[in-house]
């Protein structure tokens, strides 16, 4: 193909290989949100007959492997390879989510999601650093929402689910083990689908096999000049970055790598301070604590779904014409003051029937700011500040924080809530929401419009 011939199938290459990678985010939303429907039959006497603790420690088992798998997932993608990561996760989803169904007492299932936890966090730091690499610039803010995108339609659709066998099939106690065992099917269609993708370009130029790269920014270039230009700009980069010595941890004391750390992670811990994982793991509870049946919380709980995934569709399109930082401002205020008027609701207006309808409304105008502006974009930004050698390590680092909060959040939540009642547990996610507007105020700067190439050029430039 010359140079002026055009690939006309480079953008649908570009988002069959985005699909196929994203059945592991599907997993990831998936089994962090069948957890809630499936724990009430789990507990029963005549099945795993959980104690309060146990059902503490199954819940949040899954948050604990997430943070292992971040760090070890990161680390695996960067000595192995993209693709081969996400082969391996595909075998380790569908290992652990066999052991989930077929667990037999509640230390099996606490060690089964351990390990599943294990395969969602490292498919949380791969799945985004290749859907980064894979894009051109004009692509890779969309590319990254997508996976977003997939998350919270696989939690909507854990909580479909969770509804109708609650109100189907609720007589069945057994019924937990097809909610869990569900997921080894896209197990299944993940690994397969990764054995006919292609590497990460990026990776491979790391490795010294040039060609192979070139022929996949062919594959996703729609011309040959654009993808030999792409090539020289990664090599360039590679170059400059010839005399730094093998990465080690001594790498991020360097003044811009410090910075770019601090970033990732205050991003990462920002997205969980929300309190976005209460309400997706907890919104039934906060929804029967405001005066819902739990019939109708669990009916209630889609409509926080749905917000989530139409939320994530806008924001597919906003990351392409907003920047970074306008778009993380909007959504912090946003949900600043839907958790401020959830908190001076539910103090005001307890006991009064019309109070659930009004915490269910703004739950799901939180889930609305959460979802178009938080998430995609800190999403985006943590999988592209990261310099390309140690993008897998650097990515999982701020992820395996991120999966710390989240472990710490829906730990403390229910204690909050019994300690000091849904308002004021509300009222300090609103404290919370403060610090991170300051952050991103005199902190985070803006990445729209430069390729992932330019933007480590700038840090190291301006951060010296």
């Amino acid at each position: 193909m010359s140079s002026e011939q055009i690939n006309k199938h480079s953008q649908r290459t570009v988002l069959a290989m985005a699909i196929i990678s994203t059945l592991g985010s599907l997993l990831f939303g998936y089994n962090t949100g069948v957890i809630n429907g499936a724990l009430p039959y789990m507990a029963r006497p005549d099945q795993l007959n959980l104690t309060p603790i146990l059902e503490g420690m199954i819940g949040s088992a899954i948050c604990l492997g997430c943070a292992v798998g971040a760090v070890v997932g990161g680390r695996v993608a960067d000595i192995i390879g993209r693709k081969r990561t996400l082969m391996y996760l595909a075998i380790l989803f569908f290992i652990a989510t066999l052991g989930c169904a077929l667990s037999i007492n509640a230390t099996m299932m606490i060690i089964c999601r351990f390990i599943l936890g294990i395969a969602v966090g490292g498919a949380s730091v791969t799945v985004p650093a290749y859907l980064a690499e894979i894009a051109t610039e004009n692509l890779r803010g969309s590319l990254v929402v997508l996976m977003e995108l997939v998350i919270v339609s696989g939690q909507l659709l854990a909580y479909i689910i969770n509804a109708i066998i609650a109100i189907s099939f609720g007589h069945d106690p057994s019924i937990w083990r097809y909610l869990l065992g569900i997921a080894s099917l896209p197990a299944i269609l993940f690994f397969f689908g990764m054995i006919i993708n292609k590497e990460s370009p990026r990776w491979l130029v790391t490795k010294g096999r040039i060609s192979e790269a070139l022929d996949v920014l062919k594959a996703t270039h729609e011309t040959e000049a654009k993808a030999i230009a792409e090539l020289n700009n990664i090599r360039d980069l590679l170059s400059e970055q010839a005399s730094q010595k093998q990465l080690s941890l001594k790498d991020f004391t360097e003044s811009w790598m410090k910075r770019i750390l601090i970033l990732g992670i205050a991003l990462a811990v920002i997205q969980q301070t929300t309190g976005v994982n209460a309400i997706m793991f907890y919104g039934s509870q906060i929804l029967t604590a405001a005066g819902f049946s739990t019939d109708a919380a669990l009916i209630g709980n889609i409509a926080n779904g749905i917000i989530s995934v139409v939320g994530t569709i806008v924001g597919f399109y906003l990351v392409k014409k907003l920047s970074r930082r306008r778009m993380l401002a909007v959504g912090l205020i946003g949900i600043l003051f839907a958790n401020l008027l959830i908190g001076v609701i539910a103090s005001t207006m307890e006991g009064s029937s019309y109070l659930p309808y009004f915490v269910l409304t703004l739950t799901v105008i939180f889930l609305a700011f959460q979802q178009t502006f938080v998430s995609p974009v800190i999403w985006v930004v943590i999988a592209e500040i990261f310099p390309l050698k140690m993008r897998g390590t650097g990515m999982g680092l701020a992820i395996f924080f991120l999966w710390i909060t989240v472990y710490f959040v829906t730990f403390a939540f229910p204690i909050l809530i019994g300690s000091i009642g849904l308002s004021n547990t509300f009222f300090v996610f609103v404290f919370l929401g403060v610090l991170s507007l300051l952050f991103v105020k005199y902190y985070m700067p803006e990445t729209k419009g430069l390729s992932i190439e330019d933007i480590e050029r700038k840090f190291r430039n301006d951060y010296k």
